[in-house]
C-alpha cells in the first residue's frame, strides 16, 4: 500500500444491512408491505472499512462472520473491492432492518444481536488478531460487542497489539466504553492504552455524568480522559457543532459546513475512516480532526444508510473550519 500505513479494521459483531422503503404509516397491527430491500455489509469496522476505500485509501476488514449470512457478508465485502478477513465465529452472524417512511422521511431502525461469546471463542479471536495485524498497523475497532466478549475487550486487544507497535483507534460504546474509561483499569493496561478514543455527544455525556453544553465543556471532560490514561488522543463529537480533539499536543474543534440531512446512519463510521485513513497517511492530528468532519457531514447527505461520498468529502473539506482551542501547542 504506497504511502499508506496499512489499516485493519476489526468488527466483533457485524451485521447484513437490510433496508427498505414503506410508502404509508408505519403502526402496530397490520402487515406492512415494504419495498424491495437493499443489502449492504455492516458493523462498525465493515463500514469504516468501506468509507476508507470510498476515500482511496485501503483496509483488512477483520470480522467475526459466522454461517450463510456471514458468507452474505463476505460476498458483498468482496463485490465492494474490500479484503474480508473472516475472523472465527461462534455462530450465525445477525440481521438488521431499517425501514424508511416514505411520507414522513422518518426512520426505524431493528438491530438483532449476535450469537454468545464462550471464553475460548474470545481467546481464539484475540490469538487471530495478534497474527494478523501487521507491525505498525493502525487497527481500528469499531462497533457494538456481541453477548459474552468481557466489557475491558478493547484494553485487552490494546496489550495483545502493543508489541506489534500498532496504533489501535476504538470507536465503541455502552459499558465497553464505560470499562475502557474507568478509573479502576491497571497501570499496566493503562500502559498499553489506545491510541485514539472517539465518542458521539449523548455517549460523552453520559460517561462524564453532566452536561456538555459547550466547545470549553467537551474539551475539558476530553482532557480529563487523556490525562486519565484512558487514550493518547480523545475525540469528542459535538452533532451538527462538529467534533473536539484534545490530546498529543493538540485541542482543536473542527465545524463542518451547514448541509441538507438526509440520515445520520453511518456519519460516525465516515468520521472515523476518513481520520484512521488520514492518520494512516501521516498527515497530521489537525488534517485528520478536517477529513473525519468533512466525511462525517457528507455521510448525512446521503439517503438511509449510505456513507460519504468522496466528491463531497473533498468539496466539504476546505469548508470544514478548525479552530485552535485553549492550549492547543500547534505541533
Amino acid at each position: 500500500m504506497p504511502g499508506q500505513t496499512p489499516i485493519l479494521t476489526i468488527t466483533l459483531n457485524p451485521a447484513l444491512d437490510v433496508d427498505a422503503r414503506f410508502d404509508g404509516a408505519v403502526r402496530p397491527g397490520p402487515k406492512l408491505r415494504l419495498g424491495r430491500p437493499g443489502y449492504d455489509p455492516g458493523g462498525g469496522g465493515v463500514n469504516v472499512a468501506r468509507a476508507i476505500r470510498r476515500l482511496g485509501g485501503e483496509a483488512v476488514a477483520a470480522a467475526a462472520l459466522g454461517g450463510p449470512t456471514g458468507a452474505r457478508i463476505a460476498d458483498l465485502m468482496q463485490a465492494e473491492g474490500l479484503v474480508p478477513a473472516a475472523l472465527p465465529a461462534p455462530g450465525e452472524t445477525r440481521q438488521s432492518l431499517t425501514v424508511n417512511e416514505a411520507a414522513t422521511g422518518d426512520q426505524y431502525r431493528f438491530v438483532l444481536p449476535g450469537p454468545d461469546w464462550p471464553p475460548q471463542a474470545v481467546d481464539d479471536v484475540l490469538a487471530a488478531l495478534s497474527a494478523a495485524t501487521p507491525p505498525g498497523a493502525i487497527v481500528v475497532l469499531s462497533g457494538s460487542q456481541p453477548p459474552g466478549v468481557p466489557d475491558d475487550f478493547a484494553a485487552t486487544l490494546a496489550a495483545v497489539l502493543a508489541p506489534a507497535g500498532a496504533r489501535l483507534i476504538v470507536d465503541t460504546s455502552g459499558a465497553a466504553l464505560t470499562a475502557l474509561a474507568s478509573p479502576s483499569r491497571s497501570s499496566a493496561s493503562r500502559d498499553a492504552a489506545p491510541e485514539v478514543l472517539r465518542m458521539d455527544e449523548a455517549e460523552a455525556e453520559t460517561l462524564a455524568g453532566r452536561p456538555l453544553p459547550e466547545v470549553a465543556d467537551t474539551a475539558a471532560f476530553a482532557g480529563e480522559l487523556v490525562a486519565a490514561g484512558v487514550a493518547r488522543v480523545v475525540v469528542l463529537a459535538r452533532g451538527a457543532n462538529g467534533s473536539v480533539l484534545v490530546g498529543a499536543g493538540r485541542r482543536l474543534h473542527c465545524i463542518p459546513p451547514v448541509v441538507r440531512v438526509q440520515s445520520k446512519v453511518g456519519a460516525g463510521d465516515s468520521f472515523t475512516g476518513a481520520v484512521a485513513l488520514s492518520l494512516a497517511r501521516a498527515e497530521g492530528w489537525a488534517e485528520a480532526l478536517r477529513q473525519g468532519t468533512a466525511a462525517a457531514a457528507a455521510a448525512v447527505m446521503t439517503p438511509a444508510t449510505e456513507l460519504c461520498r468522496p466528491g463531497d468529502v473533498v468539496r466539504l473539506g476546505p469548508e470544514c473550519r478548525l479552530i485552535p482551542l485553549p492550549g492547543d501547542a500547534g505541533t
